[in-house]
């Protein structure tokens, strides 16, 4: 049985953070990181396309914590401490520059996830962390004094172990066998499979600023919205699918979605195409695109409105005009199921927060055992903030075990 000072579970962002943060600022401390696979970091490389969403730029804790349907409260004192600054700053002191798109996501000014995952190996290596790969962990023991971790090739004791598994069931058995409660884990930041005619023959369509509702809950969300081949995407819909995973689940991922594509209300939107009846007489309603709606989409929902190509302006009914009023402002599609998003999945669920001393990312049940990331029940929206969590916490959790020497 070899001993060790710390022991890291888990290969990700959040163990190889605060692995570093520990040997950097105590060289001398024997602080090894177990990851089950062959390599790890596997989420930073396919994060943000395959450039890494490192961050997001909000760099106020109170608007940061909007971002979190899960550990809102939690992470308010957390980001007090080790925020979105300190992380550029950290990143930049080591020479990773990032930079800030349009719509506030951060990344790696080489638009690469091998540049943070070469930052890690490079630290890690620098600071003379044990990195083992292949090494799963099938059995944690706490014992008065310190943790005996079986794992696939051998067993650890330990002082310390912070846990960074992400979403896993495994590891969660096993903190559970120690005293922990999980709550249980349901998909996060999904897209929304729907069969329409109206969008269908149409994917690649992106509405720039849609308002969305669940209908029969109190879910909305708003932002751009992306028309895929099987279904509905983008911001706007991620937002609803990680503030409603638990009521969604419930449902069993079939309900219905109400769409505002203007936003605005169905009285004005009215008001403004019984002006355009008499502004654009002459014209067909089909090729004259109105409210800044992409032409394919306008397309649809005209033909949806009871007209057809040739309708014209001039000949709309009060029927036709409120049918596509009603199409812009309320328009009602049923959701069956979800996909993924991309590769980037993201789970509801983790150890109960409750649990958790957040001013160190300590367990109030068992000492000496810290957590970090995802394997705690906190998760985001899409934009870099589950890693701004893994950040933090690995942060604080790294100086919580230095200072508990």
């Amino acid at each position: 049985m070899i001993q060790k000072d710390v022991v890291i579970i888990g290969g990700g962002a959040a163990g190889f953070f605060a692995a570093i943060n520990i040997s950097e600022q105590k060289p001398n401390l024997k602080v090894t990181l177990l990851e089950r696979g062959k390599e790890g970091l596997a989420k930073v490389k396919v994060s943000g396309g395959g450039r890494c969403n490192v961050t997001h730029a909000e760099f106020i804790p109170q608007d940061l914590i909007k971002n979190y349907p899960r550990g809102e409260k939690e992470l308010l004192g957390p980001f007090h401490q080790f925020m979105t600054g300190d992380t550029i700053e950290w990143f930049a002191n080591r020479g990773v520059e990032l930079k800030i798109e349009e719509d506030g996501r951060m990344f790696p000014v080489s638009n690469s996830s091998q540049t943070i995952i070469d930052c890690f190996l490079n630290e890690a290596d620098k600071y003379g962390v044990e990195v083992l790969y292949n090494h799963a962990v099938k059995n944690i023991e706490s014992t008065k004094d310190a943790f005996k971790i079986e794992t696939s090739q051998g067993e650890f004791l330990a002082e310390k172990i912070l846990v960074a598994t992400g979403s896993n069931p495994k590891i969660w058995n096993l903190l559970e066998r120690l005293g922990h409660s999980i709550a249980q884990p349901v998909p996060s930041l999904f897209t929304f499979n729907i069969k329409d005619e109206r969008i269908n023959d149409i994917p690649g369509v992106v509405a720039k600023n849609v308002e969305v509702k669940v209908l029969g809950t109190n879910l909305w969300s708003e932002g751009p919205l992306l028309i895929t081949h099987w279904g509905l995407s983008a911001p706007s819909i991620l937002k609803l699918s990680a503030f409603g995973a638990l009521e969604l689940a419930e449902r069993n991922y079939k309900f219905e979605i109400e769409i505002n594509f203007i936003k605005m209300t169905f009285e004005d939107c009215l008001d403004t195409l019984k002006a355009l009846k008499q502004d654009l007489a002459k014209k067909t309603v089909f090729k004259s695109t109105q409210f800044d709606i992409p032409k394919r989409l306008w397309h649809k929902l005209v033909l949806a409105s009871n007209m057809t190509m040739e309708t014209r302006w001039a000949d709309l009914n009060k029927l036709q005009l409120e049918s596509l009023a009603s199409q812009l402002t309320q328009a009602v599609f049923q959701v069956d199921g979800k996909s993924t998003f991309k590769e980037e999945f993201v789970t509801a669920g983790g150890v109960n927060l409750k649990e958790i001393n957040f001013k160190t990312f300590e367990s109030r049940i068992v000492k000496h055992l810290y957590f970090a990331g995802e394997v705690l029940n906190i998760d985001a929206v899409t934009g870099g903030f589950n890693f701004q969590n893994a950040w933090t916490g690995a942060y604080i959790a790294a100086k919580s075990i230095l200072n508990s020497e």
